[in-house]
Order: structure tokens, then sequence, then C-alpha cells
């Protein structure tokens, strides 16, 4: 891998971890389309490392305000909730860690998902806004979408903000659970995967293509979930199920 690929693969982590349209499924795609076969599980590691930063950047007021009032109701139940949706996708992913991963070697199957997740985000329009609260038993059905989002291909935000949606809960309430669900989420997972990485993997890559990875996952995935965010608000979640459907239909027949 060169610094061009690290750049690309990097951005498009970036781009994809936090937009509606699974950052897992076009991380298989890009490689594919690069022509690369990255060894182990350093690479994912990394780019997902800058994600996680980009969105304590961007929640980091939200995260203070929730430490500073840890002992306050609304904090408590936040909380709750938070933990609550994160247990579904820790016992997914212990339980079926290895099933999943050979999915990534699948184009197939990420294709078809994409437009799962396509018909998903656009079904979302109908979802009317109830105004609910978050509540430990939204935070969990929340968290179960988490964990099918697992799957490459199917996307995490756009699991997560569509359930929420349709619990009746505003779309930048849903939003904001959701982000701050991906915090663990982000960090599991690249727990999860650093146990397998070989030292061996890491010296295969330079520390120019390293360097580039991170800082492209990470600058990029803050301009993206700002960027999405704003969407949200302005009520075009559910156009990125059009992009996903046609990148599936797309890469089912490439």
């Amino acid at each position: 891998m060169n610094m061009i690929d690290a750049l690309i693969l990097g951005s498009l982590q970036g781009m994809t971890e936090f937009l509606p349209v699974s950052s897992s499924g076009h991380l298989v795609l890009g490689q594919r389309f690069l022509g690369l076969s990255l060894p182990g599980n350093f690479f994912e590691v990394l780019v997902h490392l800058g994600t996680l930063c980009s969105v304590l950047v961007v929640f980091r007021k939200e995260l203070l305000k929730l430490i500073k009032s840890i002992q306050s109701t609304e904090s408590i139940l936040m909380l709750s909730a938070l933990i609550m949706g994160t247990i579904p996708a820790v016992l997914i992913g212990l339980s079926m860690k290895e099933k999943i991963g050979q999915l990534f070697d699948n184009q197939f199957a990420v294709s078809i998902s994409l437009i799962l997740t396509g018909i998903w985000l656009v079904m979302t329009k109908l979802f009317v806004n109830k105004n609910t609260d978050i509540t430990i038993k939204n935070g969990f059905l929340i968290g179960c979408a988490q964990a099918i989002a697992i799957i490459p291909g199917i996307s995490r935000s756009g699991a997560t903000i569509g359930v929420a949606m349709l619990l009746g809960v505003s779309p930048e309430k849903a939003a904001r659970f959701s982000f701050l669900l991906a915090i663990p989420a982000i960090a599991g997972a690249g727990l999860l995967t650093a146990i397998d990485v070989n030292p061996t993997d890491i010296a295969s890559f330079s520390n120019g293509a390293i360097i580039t990875a991170f800082f492209s996952s990470f600058l990029v995935g803050w301009a993206a979930l700002a960027w999405l965010l704003k969407l949200i608000s302005k009520g075009q979640f559910h156009w990125f199920g059009l992009y996903c459907v046609s990148i599936g239909i797309i890469t089912l027949f490439i």
C-alpha cells in the first residue's frame, strides 16, 4: 500500500463511517477497486481509531456535559440507555465474530446488504416524529439495530437512527444518541480487532501510509459527521437510501 492508497481508503472510511452508507461495505469494495489485499486487521484498526477521534471531537461538549452532570437523573438515564444499547453489539460481536468476518470477503453479500440498507433509509421518510424520549427500552432496541449493522453493507448510523425514528424519536435526537452509541461501538470493535493484529502485518505498512490513513479518516470523518448532522436537521436523511441502492446494484453485477 502506498500513500495514495492510504489516503483513498482512509478518506473512504472517514466519509462512510458516519454517513448511512456502510463504512465496512465501502472499505471492502474500495480495496477490491484498488486491487489491494491488505494483510491482517491492522489497517481496519487504524482507520477506526481515526473515526473514533472524530466523533469524540464533534461531540466533546455533549460528553463533557454528560460527565459533569453524571449524578443527574437525565444523565443516569442516558448512560443507562447507552449501556443497554451497547450490550447487543458486544454479544453478537463476540459470539459471531468469525462468521461475520467471512462476509467481508463476500462481495455479493455486501452488495445485497447495501441494497437492503438503501430500502430501509428510504422508508425512514414515512416515520412520524412523536417527540419520544430515549428510554432504556428504546436504547436497547436501537442497540439491537446496531448489532445487526455489524454485517458489512448494513449501515450502523442508518440502522440506529432509522430504528430510533421508527420509535417516534425526532431525527436530531436520534442522531445524537446514535453517535454517542457509536463511541463504545467503534472503540469495542477496534479493540476486538486489535487483539488479532499480527505485529508482522504492521511492518508491511510504511510510516507515511500509517500517518496518512489515520489523519485522512479522522479529518474526513469529522467533516462528514458535521455535514450529516446538518442534513438530518433539514430532513434529508432518506436521500442516502437512493445512493446505497444504486451502489449495491452496480457492484452486484461488477
